[in-house]
């Protein structure tokens, strides 16, 4: 079979890259940015200036052979058919997040902030580039279906967010993957347990077969589709079961995504408490990110949060793995001799959770950044290291926070900001992570904290490495969500039976509800 089809489709897509290109670097596109943005800094220039030319350069080469050239079937006919597919997903992305998500913004400020919850509607629904971008996908293939030419291409979405996935390694301190790395296991230990446990509980009493629990119970307590997909083999899932499993992790998923960032918002959790939330709370990693990304857009901070929860729950797979057999073989009272479970582990684990802790490992070696770095940025109060001398405080700013330093209760902190005052900068690591927990702490005035947050970021800096993996990995989520949203049928949520759905729906409800409450009574804005 030959896949890479005859059409222009390919070709007309690099063209419209090339335009937008065009008309907005000889600035035929300035009204509208300026309309955008109300006439302030439009914030995605940069990006207008690169990123189309070059994609849009290949789309147009690559698109001229497709059109024209002739195709025989093989590998390289199978790969090189990805492209169109990959590329209409990039370029739905890049006029969502250029034009469609700021139009959005734009309608949502001027119809006013909600009520007292001081959000504008866009704000509190998280019509962001993200949630519009999983939106316009789902759209597509349920109402206009995706083309021919088009459908190999849209698996690379997948791609994307399992490099996305593997590039955050690089942006985790060690001190800080310890702690979120401790809090993850407690929680992921206890809801991943606790939600197996329930679905193999509640399928006994409602008589579903043990092949069917034991593949639900994976699906909804471990990580979606990948448990699903391990543990099927072990308890000896049919074909039908495992459908109405993935049909029940996505109907339920989906849901959450589009809830979960409505509820953080309203209850002003920080990206901590939401990252730990989503991580726990929602099945599959795709919808992990896609939930982190709509309460976030501007930021991957609740991103890497949600994921090292994710990555938790993906490391205790073999457990689960390992337990259910255990289980399916006392349930049935036969021995699954021709299922060997550590071949199962070791091929059906998923390999993005390997390229994490790989990146992450190298990120320890300084390689990227310093190793001391901080949410991808590392300290330096010298010139030598990036500091600016016209960062130091000055009179007026020294003075404000002399005056309200009474107010500080801590030694620690007392100390670290009157070295502050005396230096005009933050003279250590140590100092700087008191500043912050003042900050966070909230007892100075307004003016103080904006202060301190100055101080703060003139001490820390992006590496050109960290800075480049922070943008790959914002562009490759947004192109994974939007290839995400393409992969929503109607048809494939209907795939959950009434049974699986009846016991996933409980459990998930379940494991939403209890994580939330966990999460906002023992969770603070930093751990």
């Amino acid at each position: 079979m030959i896949y890479t089809q005859n059409s222009p489709a390919l070709l007309t897509i690099g063209l419209s890259m090339l335009g937008i290109w065009y008309t907005s670097d000889t600035g035929l596109l300035n009204p509208v940015f300026e309309y955008l943005s109300r006439s302030t800094s439009y914030p995605y220039m940069d990006e207008l200036k690169t990123l189309p030319f070059y994609f849009g350069l290949i789309a147009a080469i690559t698109g001229c052979w497709h059109w024209l050239g002739t195709h025989r079937q093989g590998h390289f006919d199978y790969y090189s058919s990805t492209i169109a597919g990959g590329m209409m997903i990039l370029f739905i992305t890049m006029l969502i997040r250029w034009f469609i998500a700021p139009y959005v913004e734009f309608i949502g400020t001027d119809l006013g902030k909600i009520g007292n919850t001081g959000k504008y509607i866009h704000e509190l629904l998280g019509l962001n580039y993200v949630v519009l971008g999983i939106v316009t996908g789902i759209i597509v293939v349920n109402v206009f279906k995706i083309p021919e030419w088009a459908k190999n291409g849209i698996r690379l979405s997948r791609l994307g967010l399992k490099t996305g996935v593997i590039l955050l390694g690089a942006l985790y301190s060690a001190a800080e993957l310890k702690n979120l790395g401790g809090l993850s296991i407690i929680m992921i230990g206890f809801f991943v347990l606790g939600s197996v446990g329930i679905v193999l509980w509640i399928g006994s009493r409602r008589n579903i077969p043990n092949s069917m629990g034991g593949v639900l119970s994976a699906g909804m307590g471990v990580c979606g589709v990948s448990a699903t997909v391990a543990v099927a083999p072990v308890v000896q899932a049919k074909p039908v079961e495992i459908a109405y499993t993935i049909g029940t992790i996505l109907l339920w998923g989906v849901g959450c995504m589009f809830i979960f960032p409505i509820i953080g918002h309203l209850l002003g959790m920080s990206y901590v408490q939401f990252g730990a939330w989503a991580g726990t709370g929602i099945l599959n990693s795709a919808q992990v990110a896609g939930a982190a990304l709509a309460f976030q857009p501007d930021g991957i901070e609740t991103l890497m949060v949600a994921e090292i929860f994710n990555i938790t729950r993906v490391l205790i797979l073999p457990v689960i793995v390992l337990w259910l057999a255990v289980w399916y073989v006392k349930k049935e009272g036969t021995a699954t001799t021709e299922v060997n479970i550590g071949r199962v582990v070791v091929t059906k684990f998923p390999v993005f959770v390997l390229g994490f802790i790989l990146m992450f490992a190298l990120s320890t070696t300084g390689i990227f950044a310093p190793s001391n770095h901080y949410k991808g940025k590392y300290f330096g109060n010298t010139p030598e290291q990036g500091f600016k001398q016209e960062n130091l405080l000055n009179n007026a700013q020294t003075g404000l926070l002399n005056a309200e330093i009474h107010r500080i209760d801590r030694t620690s902190h007392r100390t670290a900001l009157e070295r502050l005052i005396e230096n005009g900068k933050i003279m250590s690591i140590d100092d700087d992570n008191a500043v912050r927990s003042i900050i966070n702490a909230k007892t100075l005035s307004a003016e103080a904290i904006a202060i301190l947050k100055a101080a703060h970021e003139a001490v820390r800096h992006s590496s050109k490495k960290i800075a480049a993996f922070r943008d790959w990995i914002t562009w490759l989520f947004a192109f994974g969500l939007v290839g995400l949203g393409m992969q929503i049928t109607v048809s494939s949520m209907k795939q959950a039976g009434g049974e699986p759905a009846i016991i996933g729906g409980i459990v998930g409800f379940f494991k939403a509800t209890l994580s939330l409450v966990v999460v906002v009574l023992f969770i603070g804005e930093t751990v």
